[in-house]
């Protein structure tokens, strides 16, 4: 049991899951039926599952796979890329352009996907290429594309604002007939076992981590930097294209100033939550889903307590400093000594007896 405690202790989830008990521990206390979920009948008269656990969940869809595809540039390259908002609103915007070229059905929707998969696959190599061969830093080097990227978007649809209305698009947004949970929730359950299969029966994960630790050391082993780093800018892209096209079913529309805005924050700080260093290296994708849905749950929390819309973010922000604080060096340091003092006598005891 100790030596079980103290692996726990020493592990990346620690931070993550340590802050998801303060998030539930909270809200059960503040009122216990906060986690409560039931059955409605939605618009289309199907029984669908509500309440604020499936809310967390379903909003968070779109911030849980921008933190996968962070977390592994973050891991790659020892920066942040905080284009994927604008990412997500040029895929976006492709994606409705594509839907309104003609009738919308099963072909099309996936048509529209590849497409704006390829467009924003294009866009992140552009900032791959600006980190990887040219060393800029991705923070710098993505603040091209943050700027220029929304009104690309715009640009796309002829400075419109297109809405597109049609009954499979809903289903993609919200709910698949017969099925009560969110489908948005589905796409990134779906998503999450297939990188995570991608990373546990490739060398992906590992040659991430080698570049991120030690990119001089990784290329004498044979490991090409600037491929893992591009492979991590294409994975935004991808996620990005995921992310923008779940937003344009949800809400029906592509509004370039709107959509997915101040996300890459949020993608930031979710990594951050989960345990995984900003400067690269080690990683963890569940820490970062994870921390995605804290981030969600204190905004839905904020909401339930009645607070503003313009003091949520100030709100979320003390929380946040706090929970990245306890999980940043000086903390962990103090931290991991107090671990060994403490189940290092315990240990000494156990053996002993």
């Amino acid at each position: 049991m100790v030596k079980s405690l103290k692996k726990l202790s020493g592990s990346q989830l620690v931070i993550p899951l340590f802050a998801l008990f303060l998030v539930i521990a909270f809200n059960l206390i503040r009122d216990p039926a906060f986690f409560s979920v039931s059955i409605i009948k939605n618009n289309f008269g199907n029984m669908v599952l509500s309440g604020n656990l499936v809310s967390i969940l379903h909003g968070a869809s779109e911030l849980a796979v921008l933190a996968i595809a962070m977390t592994l540039v973050t891991s790659a390259t020892k920066g942040q890329d905080i284009s994927v908002g604008a990412l997500a609103a040029i895929a976006g915007s492709v994606f409705v352009r594509v839907l309104r070229g003609g009738e919308i059905n099963l072909q099309v929707i996936l048509l529209g996907f590849v497409a704006a998969c390829v467009v924003a696959v294009i866009f992140a190599l552009f900032t791959g290429t600006l980190v990887s061969l040219f060393n800029i830093q991705p923070m710098i080097a993505s603040l091209i594309l943050f700027t220029a990227g929304r009104p690309i978007a715009y640009w796309i649809n002829g400075g419109a604002t297109p809405t597109v209305e049609n009954q499979m698009l809903t289903y993609i947004g919200s709910f698949f007939p017969g099925i009560p949970i969110p489908s948005p929730i589905l796409i990134v359950i779906v998503f999450g076992i297939l990188v995570t299969l991608a990373l546990r029966f490739t060398n992906l994960g590992l040659y991430t981590q080698t570049v991120g630790i030690n990119e001089r050391a990784a290329r004498l082993n044979g490991i090409n930097p600037v491929f893992i780093k591009l492979l991590a800018f294409a994975m935004i892209g991808v996620c990005a294209a995921i992310a923008g096209s779940i937003n344009v079913c949800r809400i029906g529309l592509i509004n370039h100033e709107t959509i997915l805005i101040d996300i890459e924050m949020d993608a930031i700080l979710a990594v951050a939550i989960g345990g995984n260093a900003l400067s690269g290296g080690k990683f963890k994708l569940a820490g970062s889903v994870i921390g995605a849905y804290i981030i969600q749950a204190l905004t839905i929390t904020l909401y339930a307590m009645r607070v503003s819309s313009t003091a949520v973010k100030a709100y979320k922000a003390v929380v946040i400093i706090a929970i990245v604080v306890l999980g940043s060096p000086v903390v962990q340091h103090y931290a991991a000594r107090l671990r060994n003092r403490l189940f290092g006598k315990t240990m000494t005891v156990t053996e002993t007896n």
